[in-house]
C-alpha cells in the first residue's frame, strides 16, 4: 500500500515524527518518548471539511443532529450524521468561520460522509469541499499549555469556545485527566512556524495519545468499524451535547426521539480497562450471564502499555446485575468498567 503524503506530513518527518505506512498516514511516535504531561499532537486522523454558500447552514440543519442555523463564530458543536434508521454514519465537531462551516470528522470516513452529504444538497445554494490538507489540526493538552499558547492566543476560549485569530482557530476541548486541552487548526504555513517553538515548550507525541485523552473525556468517535451501530443515546451523544430535541426534521430524527422519550435507556457507554493489546472498535463484549449473546461492543480503544484503555457501549441490565464483562468472547480478559466524567441523565 503506498503511502499519501502532504507539505505537512512531509515536514513533520523533518521533526522526528514516525509516520504510519498507509494511505492515510498517521503519527505514530517522535524522537522524544518522555512522559510529560505537557503534550502537541498532529491530527492527522481528522479530516475537514467546509460547507459555504448562502444556504449551507440550512442544508446543515436538516442533515445533522445538531442545531446549526444557531451556530455562532464563537462556539463549537458535536454533532452527529444519522440513518433515516436514527443510526449514527458520523460524529463530528461543527464550527463556524467567517464564510463556512466546518465539519470534522475521521479521515477514513469522511469522503463516503461527503460524498452522502453532497447527494442531498440538490438545489440547495451550498458547496461542500475537502480541505483537510490546507488545514492543520494540532491538539494541545496539558497544565502548561495556556502558557505556550499565549504567543497567538493571549485569550483562551472557555468549554466549546471558539477563539478566531489570524494565527487560526482555537477550540477548547473538554478536558482529560483533569488537565485543559485545545485545538488549534491552522495553515500549514502557521503550524510549520508554531511547532519549533511548542515543541520546545510541551512534548510532540503521537496521534494515539490525543484519542486516549478522548476516552478518558469520555468523547466517542464513530470510525469505519462502527458506522450504523449507535443510535446516538447509546454512546452518550445526547448527555454531550450532541442532539438538540428541539430542532426540525433531520435523517433518522423520529427515531432518536422515541429513544429519548420512552423512559429510562436500555444501552450506555462506559469507560473501561483491559489486560489485552490491539482492541479494536467494534469488537463485541459479553456477559457472564449470557456468554451466548454479546451485550455490547467497543466504541473505542487505544493501548496503553499493555492494557487498553476503552469506550464500551453495553446493555445497562448487565452493569446492574453486576456481571462480568468479557472482551471478545465469553471467556475474553475482564473489562474492568471505570466511571464517566460527567453524568448520565436519562429522560423523564
Amino acid at each position: 500500500m503506498s503511502t499519501s503524503t502532504t507539505p505537512w506530513l512531509d515536514f513533520l518527518a523533518t521533526q522526528g515524527a514516525r509516520l504510519s505506512a498507509s494511505t492515510a498516514p498517521e503519527v505514530v511516535g517522535f524522537q522524544d518518548e518522555s512522559n510529560d504531561s505537557n503534550i502537541v499532537v498532529p491530527l492527522t486522523h481528522l479530516g475537514l471539511i467546509a460547507a459555504t454558500g448562502e444556504e449551507a447552514a440550512s442544508f446543515l440543519h436538516n442533515q445533522l443532529t445538531n442545531d446549526v442555523q444557531s451556530l455562532g463564530v464563537s462556539e463549537a458543536r458535536l454533532a452527529g450524521y444519522c440513518t433515516p434508521k436514527g443510526r449514527l454514519l458520523a460524529t463530528m465537531l461543527i464550527w463556524k468561520s467567517s464564510d463556512a462551516i466546518l465539519l470534522q470528522l475521521p479521515r477514513e470516513i469522511q469522503a463516503a460522509v461527503q460524498k452522502r452529504l453532497q447527494m442531498f444538497i440538490l438545489r440547495a445554494k451550498a458547496k461542500l469541499a475537502d480541505v483537510s490538507d490546507g488545514q492543520v489540526a494540532l491538539g494541545l493538552a496539558g497544565p502548561d499549555v495556556a502558557a505556550a499558547l499565549a504567543p497567538w492566543f493571549p485569550e483562551l476560549p472557555a468549554a466549546y469556545g471558539v477563539t478566531q485569530q489570524v494565527a487560526g482557530t482555537l477550540i477548547r476541548m473538554p478536558d482529560a485527566a483533569g488537565a485543559p486541552r485545545f485545538q488549534w487548526i491552522a495553515s500549514v504555513e502557521t503550524a510549520q512556524r508554531a511547532w519549533p517553538q511548542l515543541a520546545q515548550s510541551l512534548r510532540p507525541a503521537a496521534t494515539a495519545a490525543w484519542r486516549a485523552l478522548d476516552i478518558q473525556a469520555g468523547i466517542p468517535l464513530v470510525v469505519q468499524a462502527t458506522q450504523e451501530q449507535f443510535v446516538p443515546q447509546m454512546i452518550n451523544f445526547e448527555v454531550l451535547g450532541g442532539v438538540n430535541f428541539r430542532k426540525g426534521c433531520y435523517p433518522g430524527q423520529e427515531i432518536v426521539a422515541r429513544s429519548q422519550y420512552l423512559g429510562k435507556l436500555k444501552r450506555r457507554m462506559l469507560p473501561a480497562q483491559v489486560a489485552a493489546t490491539g482492541v479494536l472498535a467494534g469488537t463485541e463484549v459479553f456477559a457472564s450471564s449470557d456468554p451466548d449473546q454479546p451485550c455490547g461492543q467497543v466504541v473505542n480503544a487505544e493501548t496503553s502499555g499493555d492494557r487498553t484503555l476503552c469506550l464500551v457501549e453495553l446493555k445497562t441490565a448487565v452493569l446492574e446485575q453486576g456481571d462480568d464483562i468479557r472482551l471478545g468472547s465469553a471467556s475474553g480478559p475482564v473489562l474492568e468498567i471505570g466511571t464517566l466524567p460527567y453524568e448520565l441523565i436519562d429522560p423523564t
